[in-house]
């Protein structure tokens, strides 16, 4: 199973990179030499007097967890030191930063002996690469206190929630009462652009750079308009099992034009009331511009508020502090959803520490465990039923209003085809956003050639 197991990485394409949701950090990409990650280790040398009794997973026993999200590393760092506190086992963590190619690092683990005992995937984009080395988790007792688990095609558990996130078009709360505007009011095509025409009218007052912060960088940023807003079409105002849309784009790369052209107008209208930075931007850049409330609207997920509260925490107070929402992207009139998800798994390593890896996995799914870490720490929506946490996070309150009216739609993205996004879509809209594709109609062609193409290659 080994020897089948590394063929297939070997023969994985290179192109299959790690969707960087609420990793909004920068770095670089494309890189297949594994860069010096950040080691996190507990200091504890051992667990006190009053720990519970240790199992043969316990005391003195190492298990590896590669995590991909940087702005969390402390936190876990206090979650690994905390559970070495209470059990003696110790959790190396290593963090791989924003832009890095998470996959191409995880096959070098792999060909060097050193696959780690938790690692980060991405649901179906990179189940097919990792299938035969993941450890079953069906019968694991958190299974049963939540619906975030990633189930594979043959129906069995193999990736562990660690948190909820959400994807809409994030406003200023404070900017819209200023100007007038009702975030309800804004239901589609017409109601968005009369919304936008309004504030920026009144940006000077507002003191505005732009309307919305729409970044659109492919080397860094290719996740966040390739991906995340391209993949709203996908789902936007759908019901979460509808995979309509993801299923025609899997038949050779097709695209819904009347769909695409309802969605293509209002790309247009973010390029036509963004800030110009956007187009070579980074994400510190759209975030910060966003905390400092420079922006009404930013194209971005829920996951930056952790980093207005913690990285740009001055700015954002001297900001105010703002009450932040999101509204759906909702480029045909009452698409009434937005979209939220797992960002990706936790992976068990099948030939690694399972039983301590499934202890500690265990423990971070309860409220006596590290709950209330992950959320107050880590800034983690729990994905857990019984959780009786949740972080200070701006979004907490949205994601859970939205979640329990039953508006949100699932990220069926994660189902297309690997490196969609990075290599195709997200050049594509940031040529739009420069001007070198002139009109709606030149994207919906480009892209729909683009795409086909990259579907025809095998």
């Amino acid at each position: 199973m080994k020897k089948k197991a590394l063929t297939l990485l070997l023969a994985a394409t290179t192109t299959l990179t790690f969707a960087l949701t609420g990793c909004g950090t920068t770095g670089t990409t494309g890189t297949t030499e594994a860069p010096a990650a950040t080691t996190t280790e507990t200091a504890t040398e051992a667990a006190p007097a009053d720990a519970p009794a240790t199992t043969d997973s316990g005391e003195g026993t190492t298990i590896k967890l590669v995590n991909n999200k940087a702005e969390i590393q402390e936190g876990l760092a206090i979650l690994a030191d905390t559970y070495k506190e209470q059990t003696g086992v110790t959790v190396s963590i290593d963090t791989i930063g924003g832009g890095q190619d998470t996959q191409a690092i995880l096959k070098n683990y792999y060909q060097a002996g050193d696959m780690p005992d938790i690692f980060v995937f991405e649901g179906d984009t990179h189940y097919e690469t990792w299938k035969d080395l993941l450890a079953d988790l069906s019968d694991e007792a958190w299974t049963s206190d939540t619906e975030a688990e990633y189930v594979g095609p043959d129906g069995h558990v193999y990736g562990f929630p660690t948190t909820t996130e959400a994807i809409g078009l994030s406003y200023n709360k404070s900017i819209l009462d200023k100007a007038g505007i009702d975030p309800k009011s804004i239901t589609g095509p017409e109601s968005m652009r009369a919304a936008f025409e309004k504030i920026d009218s009144m940006k000077d007052e507002l003191g505005l750079t732009a309307v919305v912060g729409y970044y659109t960088e492919s080397a860094n940023l290719w996740w966040t308009a390739g991906q995340h807003l391209f993949g709203t079409y996908l789902d936007s105002g759908l019901a979460r099992n509808d995979t309509t849309y993801l299923d025609l784009i899997n038949d050779g790369g097709k695209l819904d034009p009347d769909r695409m052209k309802a969605f293509a107008e209002m790309v247009a209208l973010f390029n036509e009331y963004t800030d110009p930075l956007g187009v070579s931007g980074s994400y510190d850049d759209q975030v910060l511009g966003f905390a400092s409330g420079k922006y009404a609207f930013v194209t971005q997920g829920s996951w930056i508020g952790a980093s207005m509260t913690t990285t740009y925490a001055d700015q954002y107070a001297a900001a105010g502090n703002f009450e932040v929402g999101m509204i759906p992207y909702a480029f045909i009139e009452g698409q009434d959803t937005i979209q939220t998800n797992s960002p990706n798994w936790w992976g068990l390593y099948k030939d690694g520490n399972v039983d301590a890896a499934k202890a500690f996995i265990q423990w971070c799914s309860q409220n006596d465990g590290g709950q209330q870490i992950l959320a107050e720490k880590c800034g983690c929506v729990s994905p857990f039923v019984s959780s009786q946490y949740a972080p200070a996070d701006p979004y907490a309150k949205t994601i859970a209003d939205y979640t329990a009216a039953g508006k949100t739609s699932a990220w069926h993205w994660q189902g297309w085809k690997a490196g969609l996004a990075q290599n195709v879509s997200s050049v594509v809209f940031q040529d739009f956003a420069k001007g070198s594709i002139k009109d709606t109609d030149q994207f919906i062609d480009t892209l729909q050639k683009a795409v086909e193409a990259y579907y025809a290659q095998q």
